[in-house]
């Protein structure tokens, strides 16, 4: 049986605004106050990790033994079949650049190695959010979230954050950046996890 969270608060691992902005947008209706590491003043560990779990592991565990309280931590990333499975894990790597994080430089060089590699389209892709929600004493639980789509050039939408203006979930024919925050979040790849984690650790 999973662990039970119970508090009125939760401290979200990240220094990524949109990602925060999403959570505090899935979690408002269960009235809890989502605080990010970065109000926290909490440093950034190092992703040293191959996987999505992994690092959200690493995440969430820092993040819970730097405060003494509950943690949830993201690990997220953009898999695309035709570059097998490139960014995956190094999806935000992809955006580092001299400035600082670029994901217009991303999905820049997304598109430029498809054509490199000579993929035809339509180029599919799946976003996958690993969740991690970590105690104090070292206790985690686990949950994964999918969503499949394909890839469009130019980029499309003003909306989102990362990857979105080149993501067309299945089923639609708009990018995420296209979408409202609500209508992405009824069908994104974090809010399928963070369902998973509501249904099994808060009462």
């Amino acid at each position: 049986m999973s662990r039970k969270f119970s508090d009125t608060s939760l401290l979200f691992a990240t220094h990524n605004h949109g990602k925060l902005v999403e959570m505090r947008d899935l979690l408002r209706d269960r009235g809890i106050d989502v605080v990010s590491a970065a109000e926290k003043s909490l440093p950034e560990p190092q992703e040293t990790e191959s996987s999505f779990v992994g690092n959200a592991r690493i995440k969430a565990h820092a993040a819970a033994k730097a405060t003494g309280l509950v943690a949830l931590a993201d690990d997220s990333g953009l898999c695309v079949d035709a570059l097998h499975g490139a960014p995956g894990v190094y999806t935000a790597d992809w955006a580092e650049g001299p400035d600082g994080r670029d994901f217009d430089r991303a999905m820049t060089r997304t598109h430029g190695e498809l054509i490199e590699a000579g993929a035809k389209e339509p180029w599919s892709a799946e976003f996958v959010s690993v969740l991690v929600l970590a105690w104090p004493d070292g206790h985690d639980e686990v949950f994964e979230g999918n969503v499949t789509g394909r890839l469009v050039w130019p980029t499309r939408g003003q909306h989102g954050h990362g990857y979105d203006p080149m993501f067309v979930p299945d089923g639609a024919s708009i990018t995420f950046a296209e979408m409202s925050g609500v209508e992405k979040n009824k069908i994104s790849h974090r809010s399928r996890a963070l369902s998973a984690l509501i249904d099994a650790c808060f009462t």
